[in-house]
């Protein structure tokens, strides 16, 4: 069965379309041949925490040797069909600097809370919007201190807590500063961890105020992801 652990969060009004995921499945062999639609198979598998210890996905090198191909064009085809195909209830990213290709399932961020709790999920969203929207490389762990309360033991030890979870689901990494101090790099799971209905749900909350899509997606940068406007099949 496919771990959770690697997912995107979806907005909880969508919950109703995520109770059979597996269905989705059923319509691939439409668009995909079978060394496709197998290598597919391969990405869900290896894409959980418990199979790979937080080692995500497959290299690209491993997925152009399961599809018998090399180059871009028949790598980022394959990539487009398969979302084109699942992209109701999974989305395959590909990270450049990891160069891995990873499956992120789709669920209500109400089921994601058995991963994250309302803590990390906070440190999350701010460290999102402090790399993705204010375009900083990484995050100091005192500018989460800074955020999130002053300095001190328990303060401290509770931030990293709920930065362990994180962690654990690829979404962030540690990353290398002349500095003693820690910093943490959101990675290309944990930036398409939020779809963009959740990030819409987000925007319009803080802001007391309903948006347009276009509004919210140029906000958190969302057009240079994946070469242009995403598509959010579960957008109402």
């Amino acid at each position: 069965m496919l771990n959770k652990e690697a997912m995107e969060l979806e907005n909880e009004e969508n919950e109703n379309f995520n109770d059979n995921p597996l269905s989705a499945l059923q319509s691939i062999q439409g668009f995909l041949t079978k060394e496709e639609e197998l290598t597919f198979m391969q990405i869900l598998f290896s894409s959980s925490a418990t199979i790979r210890m937080g080692n995500f996905g497959l290299s690209r090198k491993e997925v152009e040797k399961l599809l018998g191909v090399n180059g871009d064009a028949a790598f980022f085809s394959f990539l487009k069909r398969v979302n084109q195909a699942v992209s109701r209830y999974f989305k395959v990213i590909y990270d450049e600097r990891k160069n891995q290709v990873v499956a992120l399932m789709r669920v209500p961020a109400k089921q994601a809370r058995n991963v994250l709790n309302q803590e990390s999920l906070a440190i999350l969203m701010f460290i999102f919007y402090h790399q993705e929207v204010l375009r900083n490389e990484y995050t100091l762990f005192s500018q989460l201190i800074n955020s999130f309360g002053h300095e001190s033991l328990q303060v401290t030890r509770k931030i990293q807590a709920n930065l362990d979870p994180l962690k654990k689901i690829g979404a962030i990494e540690n990353y290398g500063t002349n500095s003693d101090e820690e910093a943490y790099q959101l990675t290309t799971i944990g930036a398409h961890l939020f779809s963009n209905s959740f990030l819409r749900r987000y925007a319009e909350f803080s802001q007391s105020n309903q948006l347009h899509m276009e509004d919210v997606l140029r906000f958190f940068k969302r057009y240079n992801m994946n070469g242009g406007v995403p598509d959010d099949t579960l957008e109402g």
